[in-house]
C-alpha cells in the first residue's frame, strides 16, 4: 500500500506513536503526511499530559496560551524558550526532538549553606540570568550547596542528568582543591565527581590535584555548565533526587562564583 492511499486520520495516529522529530521528517513523505503532521491529535500527544497544571503555575500562563492556540505552537514554544514557575524558583521547558521534561531549580530553590548570611552570599539580579535573583558567593570557606527534585515531576523511560548552571567572575580559591558533584536517588549513595569548576586554568599555578580533572562548559546562553551525574527515571516509582556541590575539605576561602541553579535536562547519547 502506498503511503498516499492512507486516510490521514490513520497517518495521524501512526505520527502521534512516533517522536516531535520524527513527525518532522515524515512530513517530508508526502502530502498526505505532511496534513497530518499538523494535527492537533498528534501534537497533543507529544506534550506532557500535566502541561496545564504547569502552566498554571506561571505567573504568565494567560498570555502564553493566548499567543499560542493550537498544540504544535505550545510544544514549539515550550521547546524554544522556558517558562518559569513556582513563584519564579523553578523553569521548565520541553526537549525539543523528544518532547521530554526539563527543569532548572533556580538559585533560591537550592539549600546554600550560609545562604541568607551577606558577608558569605550576596542575592543579586543579572540581565542575562532567567531567573529574577542569583547567587552571588562573596567568600566561604565551607562550600554546600543542594537541591532536591521527585523523579514523578520528570518525564518517565528516561536517562536524566543534572547540570550546575553558574559564572566564575574574578574567582579565588577553586585552583587548589577539587569540588565535588554528586547526584544521588533516595537515599542511595554515589561516589562524587571530582571537578575544576574554574574554566581558565591555562597559564596559571593549579594544583596537582586538580590536573585532568572536568572543566566547565560554556552553555548557549552563556553560563558554565558542569555536568554533576547521571539517572535514570523509570517512572514507576516517585523518588527524590539528592544533588550536591561541595568544597568543606580544603578549608581556604572562595569567592567570585555566581550561582543560576542546577538543571536537569535528559542526557544526550554520546
Amino acid at each position: 500500500m502506498e503511503f498516499e492511499s492512507l486516510p490521514e486520520g490513520c497517518v495521524a495516529t501512526i505520527l502521534s506513536r512516533t517522536t516531535p522529530l520524527d513527525t518532522c521528517i515524515l512530513s517530508l513523505v508526502s502530502r498526505t503526511f505532511y496534513f497530518a503532521s499538523q494535527s492537533d491529535a498528534v501534537w497533543a500527544s507529544f506534550l506532557p499530559s500535566d502541561y496545564p497544571s504547569i502552566f498554571s503555575r506561571s505567573i504568565s500562563h494567560s498570555s502564553f496560551l493566548a499567543t499560542s492556540p493550537s498544540n504544535k505552537s505550545i510544544y514549539l514554544a515550550l521547546s524554544q524558550r522556558p517558562i518559569i514557575i513556582d513563584h519564579a524558583t523553578k523553569s521548565f521547558h520541553l526537549e525539543r526532538k523528544s518532547g521530554k521534561k526539563c527543569y532548572m531549580l533556580a538559585a533560591r530553590a537550592l539549600t546554600i549553606v550560609w545562604g541568607d548570611t551577606p558577608d558569605y552570599w550576596n542575592w543579586k539580579t543579572l540581565p542575562d540570568s532567567r531567573f529574577p535573583e542569583v547567587a552571588e558567593l562573596v567568600d566561604v570557606c565551607w562550600l554546600e550547596i543542594r537541591g532536591v527534585i521527585n523523579t514523578n515531576s520528570l518525564s518517565p523511560n528516561t536517562h536524566y542528568a543534572a547540570y550546575f548552571v553558574f559564572k566564575m567572575i574574578d574567582p579565588e580559591g577553586f585552583l587548589r582543591y577539587p569540588v565535588e558533584l554528586a547526584v544521588d536517588i533516595s537515599g542511595s549513595q554515589s561516589t562524587p565527581k571530582k571537578v575544576c569548576l574554574d574554566p581558565n586554568i591555562d597559564g596559571r599555578h593549579v594544583s596537582s590535584s586538580l590536573q585532568g580533572l572536568q572543566r566547565p562548559n560554556v552553555r548557549s546562553d552563556g553560563w558554565l555548565e558542569i555536568e554533576m551525574g547521571e539517572f535514570f527515571n523509570s517512572g514507576l516509582e516517585d523518588d527524590e533526587v539528592q544533588m550536591s556541590v561541595l568544597e568543606t575539605k580544603g578549608g581556604n576561602w572562595k569567592n567570585g562564583l555566581v550561582v543560576e541553579g542546577i538543571e536537569v535536562r535528559p542526557k544526550e547519547a554520546n
